[in-house]
């Protein structure tokens, strides 16, 4: 390359620290560092397919500064999810941590801390944890009508959310006399989350978001939990003592597991619930299986997850690594970048895989044979299966409708569309609520559950 001016020559090799073969297709906007990141920001799932249909299942985005490459094609999935070596969850991971929670963990190994959770959250220890969630949530549901057997009006998602954060809370930490306060301050500290990661919160919203983190780390502190703790929190406690994690904190971490405990399951029975109420075959077919919980009640709540779970796996490029496509094409990821899968475009919601996607289709997850259907695929070939935890979900919804009459206030309502804020950050939230009316049975569908 010549400069025509001053006939200064330019090292080819220079350029090419910017540009090199086999990379993905570059997006970087037409906004200088900032890229795309108020489109990004404002409807993550819109953007990406945006992107896709423009670039393929391959493509890198400028996203504030960062390049971001996003991967959709789930047969190259393990690709990215076994590479522990050029890929790693923690900087990304550590940065947030800070910036929601006010956490400080950096040193503590991804492997540690796996190790912890698998020692008390699968396996016979969840099996434990899934009895006693079932009992506190019978508890709550008897305590809240207190026998009374008239119509009570709630929001749907309200109900939901403030029912099952409790009975978690009341499994995890035990503290029956703070679950109330405790609810009111996480759906402050959770409803603006998103928005603080995404540094979009505004002055007043941040002030609300600081006091509700900074009542709950209050509200968490050994002064307000029960005087002998669980096992699982004691130890826990143990282990941050043992990398280094001071008494403050630990109080801290406590925090993040109970936003990572509870944030998902009061959402996503509020889908499963609502989708119910709005497809009368749906729910007809639903009660009419519940004392076997066979298939059916699997393939609606499959199909509610399918529609509403929405994580974006993130994984930061930690040296230059060439990405293998399950077709035989290769990419080049740069060190310093970092890599995102987003199951919600595919396969979740791609139209080769799932006949008309947007749907709710109760029965999707059936065979004509009414087996569960596991073999789904995408050109020609089988996909993965992934499970879902479902326990929580299925024993609350199975409870609901066996000790509630429960039904819409407005016949024919439709639920409220998805906050599209909360594209990345598990289940999906809705934007807003719908209004239904419940009360006692006089006889119950189940009484053995």
């Amino acid at each position: 390359f010549v400069n025509k001016t001053t006939s200064l020559k330019i090292d080819v090799t220079v350029l090419d620290k910017f540009v090199r073969r086999n990379e993905p297709p570059l997006d970087k906007g037409h906004i200088p560092w900032l890229g795309h990141a108020l489109e990004f920001g404002k409807d993550a799932a819109k953007f990406l397919a945006r992107m896709k249909e423009k670039h393929g299942d391959i493509f890198t985005v400028r996203v504030a500064g960062m390049y971001l490459t996003v991967l959709l094609d789930p047969h190259s999935f393990d690709s990215v999810l076994n590479d522990v070596g050029s890929l790693e969850v923690g900087n990304s991971r550590n940065k947030l941590l800070e910036q929601i929670f006010g956490l400080q963990l950096n040193g503590i190994k991804d492997s540690d801390e796996r190790s912890w959770m698998e020692k008390h959250f699968h396996a016979v220890s969840l099996t434990k944890l899934c009895s006693k969630m079932k009992t506190n949530m019978q508890n709550l549901l008897k305590d809240d009508f207190n026998g009374n057997k008239n119509w009570r009006q709630d929001g749907l998602f309200n109900l939901c959310y403030s029912l099952l954060f409790r009975a978690g809370y009341l499994t995890l930490f035990g503290s029956e006399g703070n679950a109330s306060a405790v609810y009111k301050e996480f759906r402050k500290f959770d409803d603006r989350l998103t928005k603080l990661a995404r540094k979009s919160l505004k002055r007043d919203e941040k002030q609300l978001f600081t006091s509700a983190r900074e009542k709950l780390w209050d509200l968490l502190s050994p002064k307000c939990l029960e005087s002998t703790p669980k096992p699982w929190q004691q130890d826990y406690i143990d282990f941050l003592k043992k990398e280094g994690v001071d008494a403050e904190m630990q109080t801290r971490a406590l925090l993040l597991q109970l936003w990572t405990t509870q944030c998902n399951a009061g959402p996503a029975a509020f889908w499963l619930l609502g989708f119910l109420l709005t497809h009368p075959e749906a729910m007809e077919a639903v009660k009419s299986e519940l004392k076997h919980l066979t298939p059916q009640d699997n393939s609606v709540l499959s199909e509610t997850l399918r529609l509403t779970a929405a994580v974006m796996i993130n994984r930061d490029v930690v040296q230059d690594k060439s990405v293998c496509m399950a077709d035989g094409r290769q990419y080049f990821l740069r060190k310093g970048d970092k890599v995102c899968l987003f199951p919600f475009l595919s396969p979740q919601m791609n139209e080769e895989i799932h006949e008309q996607p947007q749907m709710f289709k109760y029965d999707r997850f059936l065979n004509e044979d009414m087996t569960v259907k596991r073999t789904f695929y995408k050109d020609g070939r089988q996909l993965k299966h992934y499970k879902f935890a479902v326990f929580t979900i299925k024993q609350f919804v199975s409870l609901v409708l066996t000790h509630l009459d429960v039904e819409l206030c407005e016949p024919g309502a439709r639920l409220p569309p998805v906050d599209p804020g909360r594209y990345g950050f598990g289940m999906l939230k809705p934007h807003g609520d719908v209004q239904v009316r419940c009360r006692l049975r006089t006889t119950q569908l189940c009484p053995e559950l």
